[in-house]
């Protein structure tokens, strides 16, 4: 049976990743909650793929109302930096990223998409999976769905602008209305 992850402390990780100005680096849910930053954790099945650089473009293009909602965003995939790397220097018109705004990371030991519960044992990929984590660590919002569907960029900055709110928002709350 399936632990129940939200609510409780989110599992720590780093990982190696490529950075947005395309150096190598690593990220840490420790090092976002020291900085007082609310983590958006997603994870997709592997680079040079079809809806794959759709959501990843989508929420770069984006980037920036996370950034105004002391939010950090990180990709994670099971492939290499070195795959990240090469996806990224790959024009969008050729499917590829081209630049982005925030990190994406290497899960090539496949601990963290194991930990997060959204390993693909068999394939050696992760589902979609997309995590909200508070800066004190809490994971807040968890939602994994099948390869073939996207995310939604919209639903996930209002999950996040309900979040901290610190108060109850009602079904279909937008940001600006009212909390219960």
């Amino acid at each position: 049976m399936a632990e129940r992850m939200v609510g409780k402390q989110a599992p720590r990780f780093e990982m190696d990743a490529v950075m947005a100005d395309k150096e190598f680096g690593k990220v840490s849910l420790e090092e976002n909650m020291k900085e007082d930053k609310w983590t958006v954790l997603f994870f997709y099945p592997m680079d040079f793929t079809f809806v794959c650089p759709t959501e990843i473009t989508a929420m770069s293009d984006r980037y920036d109302e996370f950034e105004d909602l002391d939010a950090e965003v990180i990709g994670v995939s099971t492939d290499t930096i070195h795959t990240h790397l090469a996806w990224i220097n790959t024009s969008r018109e050729d499917n590829g990223l081209e630049q982005l705004s925030y990190p994406l990371a290497a899960d090539t030991n496949h601990q963290v998409s194991k930990d997060y519960g959204v390993l693909i044992e068999e394939e050696g990929i992760a589902l979609r999976g997309l995590f909200i984590i508070d800066p004190e660590g809490e994971l807040k919002y968890a939602t994994v769905f099948h390869n073939d569907i996207g995310r939604d960029v919209d639903e996930t900055l209002r999950v996040l602008q309900a979040l901290q709110t610190g108060g109850l928002c009602p079904a279909n709350w937008k940001p600006g209305q009212t909390t219960l």
